[in-house]
């Protein structure tokens, strides 16, 4: 049971990893062309106009999956340890302790889920699309529930992990 957990955690994380690098190098993209093209125009008194349109709202939607997808492909590093309150404690209870912290990560992972599901379900409804480019706002909020689902079970993963078997994050991730 541990050591399926753990593969099916490397995996999602392998995928999240994917997906914010290329949500990264996408957002990069569309910011090296918009001000490449706006310099472009600057240099040749506006003989040459072309433009990136929308790039505002790529970038921001760009950011948000890149984002959703990092903190996906790393929760389990995510506590930043006190050592005032744990610096006594035995390893073994430290990890249970951050598989009870990663609980809350699990609820949010949920959370975000059925709020972005919900969303995008009225967005569809609605016909609701973006501003600049009239993107449809729908597979937007569908993508970000995905994306926040696979923090929630990832992050529900390493807690039963570090709580039931007292696994620590590195060992459990095949760093």
């Amino acid at each position: 049971m541990q050591s399926i957990l753990s593969r099916a955690s490397h995996w999602l994380a392998l995928f999240c990893r994917l997906v914010a690098g290329v949500a990264l190098i996408s957002l990069l993209a569309v910011t090296i062309a918009d001000v490449s093209t706006r310099y472009l125009s600057k240099l040749t008194e506006g003989a040459i106009a072309f433009r990136v349109s929308g790039s505002v709202e790529l970038v921001s939607y760009l950011m948000l999956f890149s984002l959703l997808a990092a903190m996906a492909a790393n929760v389990e590093k995510s506590q930043v340890v006190v050592e005032a309150f744990s610096h006594g404690l035995p390893t073994t209870l430290k990890t249970r302790l951050h598989g009870v912290y990663l609980l809350g990560f699990a609820v949010l992972g949920l959370v975000l889920f059925f709020g972005l599901l919900d969303s995008a379900a009225s967005a569809a409804r609605h016909g609701e699309v973006t501003q600049d480019l009239r993107i449809p706002m729908g597979p937007v909020y569908y993508l970000a529930a995905f994306l926040s689902i696979l923090l929630g079970i990832r992050s529900a993963i390493h807690a039963l992990l570090g709580m039931l078997f007292g696994v620590e994050e590195e060992a459990a991730h095949g760093e």
